[in-house]
């Protein structure tokens, strides 16, 4: 369930803002309303930390073991400093030889000259300018009495000249103009840039073992980033401090002791109706709790005033997940991948319960289908034989009936479950309105029976299944005038408001009606991907059952290759189709639109 909230505010004297922080951030139960960024130079150092501890990572030997010691802040200040200059250094070094090779492939065509000389002969009075020109320019230079030059050795195939002076306008001609170093210095400047380059990895190499203390000190950063933050949130004057933030009502006893403790004033309020920023959070029971790692890898959470529905979509996404990846083979290595990271692990979490759960529904679900790793040859193992249900048989020879029946029940199981599914859903919405006494839960009741005549609308024109049409379509007219003339219903509306506003949708109304034939029917995914598998899964075994002799070694890389990337393109399959259902098709019955702020209190991390 979502818990409930409640804007607190806290009063102290100036004096003792920290105090009540310092309280607060113990207790870790207050989510800063319109929290303020942190100081800018905190704010800084933990980035440029983060960033750092990142660029490390491309330092570390492969071989070398990371050291778990952790350092003191001295120790690690002191190491900190030293990679910062060597990483300053090294771009410095960097661009000192981007700078030299440029300059080398500007000048290397004029020789290895010294500037120094050229400088000195200049001082003497000789002010020579160079050139370089082409042919015609070159008879147009020959022609001109006053200029003195000195011919010399061509350039990118064109004439060059040395001439005392400068170039009359009439000569047409592109000067050259000497740098600081010759060639053979500028070579040797890289050659020193690199040496300095190594010394700077060297130093690099030798602070990425101390992953573990940078990873102390990024916490022990996010920390002073948070601190920093709560305290330019809070509000004051020369006398008073104040911060408001959310509290969940089940707290509110933290806060209380801990105003009492440090000498705060406190209240606490009801949440605005018009409060748009009020965090989520959700109380997940032993069961729900598992589709939590699913909620933050999606990133998507309810709204705080919509509905908790993590328990049906955990028993739905478990059945999806089973029938996608479908093959009980897989179902049998994912178990024992889950099993070897909870022996890995010191103790269990979410993550792994999960998997377990995960992995056994698609064993269940590979065994009634009679499929293991796509092999006909399993059906002949009397055991796996018996487990399965002849209706559901990705063999179904072995059991006296016919594909096109054991598909049309995979169907109709996968249509069935999209039906229950989408009606739950609008079972859900209308148990949410009627309490709020919205009349709109009567399109919700529309909407449920629009499912369940689309369903039967499905079965008869995909499975073909004998169902009278005629009051199929009567059903789907009754769900529409519901949805109608209900539709637009609200508390805040009064009866002819409402009626006005659903007869205003009645051409969006009329479109929503007829995709939510489209809605049943995107629950065949289930059949299809779940069969797509099956048949890659075939398809490998095949090509490497016809290699023989020497070519058996290939074979096995095939199936294991084969399998490899079926497995994989199952689990995108998941993501792709599985969440949908659950994110798009059902949530939109029961009108979850996902829109929820995470709860995130002021309190000191640890990790």
């Amino acid at each position: 369930m979502v818990e409930k909230m409640k804007m607190v505010h806290i009063v102290t004297s100036a004096s003792a803002k920290d105090e009540m922080l310092k309280g607060l951030r113990d207790i870790g139960v207050m989510h800063l309303a319109e929290k303020q960024s942190a100081d800018r130079e905190i704010n800084d150092r933990f980035q440029t930390l983060s960033k750092t501890e990142m660029a490390l990572k491309d330092y570390a030997e492969p071989k070398q073991k990371p050291s778990e010691e952790i350092l003191t802040d001295d120790e690690f200040n002191k190491m900190y400093d030293g990679v910062l200059e060597a990483l300053d250094r090294k771009s410095s070094l960097g661009q000192e030889i981007s700078a030299a090779n440029t300059e080398i492939d500007r000048i290397a065509a004029w020789g290895d000259f010294s500037p120094e000389d050229l400088k000195a002969v200049k001082e003497e009075g000789f002010d020579f300018h160079f050139y370089r020109m082409g042919a015609k320019e070159f008879q147009a230079l020959q022609a001109e009495e006053d200029v003195r030059y000195i011919r010399l050795a061509p350039v990118d195939k064109q004439e060059a000249v040395a001439v005392l002076g400068t170039l009359p306008a009439s000569v047409q001609a592109s000067e050259f103009i000497p740098g600081e170093n010759s060639v053979s210095e500028l070579k040797q400047k890289i050659e020193d840039a690199r040496q300095g380059i190594e010394e700077c990895d060297g130093t690099l190499k030798a602070a990425s073992v101390y992953d573990a203390s940078f990873k102390d000190q990024l916490l022990k950063m996010q920390n002073e980033v948070n601190y920093s933050s709560a305290s330019e949130t809070a509000q004051g004057d020369s006398d008073f401090v104040w911060v408001s933030g959310y509290v969940p009502e089940v707290e509110l006893d933290k806060v209380k002791a801990m105003a009492a403790e440090k000498c705060c004033a406190w209240a606490a309020e009801d949440v605005a109706e018009d409060d748009d920023q009020i965090p989520t959070k959700l109380r997940y029971n032993k069961v729900s709790k598992l589709i939590e790692p699913v909620f933050d890898i999606l990133g998507v959470l309810p709204g705080y005033r919509e509905q908790d529905v993590s328990l049906w979509f955990f028993l739905f996404f478990t059945l999806f997940f089973a029938m996608i990846i479908g093959d009980g083979g897989y179902g049998v290595l994912i178990l024992l991948g889950t099993i070897a990271l909870r022996v890995k692990q010191k103790e269990g979490s979410t993550v792994t319960f999960l998997l377990f759960v995960l992995s056994i529904a698609t064993i269940i679900w590979g065994a009634v289908t009679g499929t293991w790793f796509g092999m006909e040859s399993a059906m002949k193992v009397p055991f796996l034989q018996r487990l399965v249900i002849p209706s559901l048989a990705t063999y179904p020879e072995y059991f006296g009936v016919t594909s096109t029946v054991t598909q049309n029940a995979i169907m109709k199981f996968s249509f069935s479950i999209g039906a229950i599914q989408m009606v739950l859903g609008s079972i859900l919405a209308i148990k949410d309105k009627i309490p709020k006494k919205d009349l709109s839960w009567v399109a919700n009741l529309g909407w449920a029976i629009a499912v369940v005549a689309m369903y039967l609308l499905a079965l008869n024109l995909v499975i073909h299944e004998n169902i009278n049409l005629v009051p199929v379509f009567g059903l789907i007219g009754v769900a529409f005038v519901l949805v109608l003339l209900f539709g637009g219903m609200s508390p805040d509306l009064s009866f002819a408001q409402g009626l006005k506003a659903g007869l205003a949708n009645a051409f969006t109304d009329f479109l929503d009606t007829i995709s939510c034939f489209g809605n049943v029917m995107s629950y065949i995914r289930l059949f299809a991907v779940g069969m797509a598998g099956v048949a890659i899964s075939q398809s490998f075994n095949g090509i490497a059952a016809g290699m023989h002799g020497p070519l058996i070694i290939l074979g096995v890389l095939v199936v294991l290759i084969g399998h490899a990337l079926n497995i994989i393109m199952c689990f995108l399959s998941v993501v792709v189709h599985g969440v949908r259902l659950n994110v798009l098709e059902f949530s939109g019955q029961v009108g979850l639109e996902w829109t929820g702020l995470p709860y995130e209190p002021f309190k000191e991390l640890n990790k």
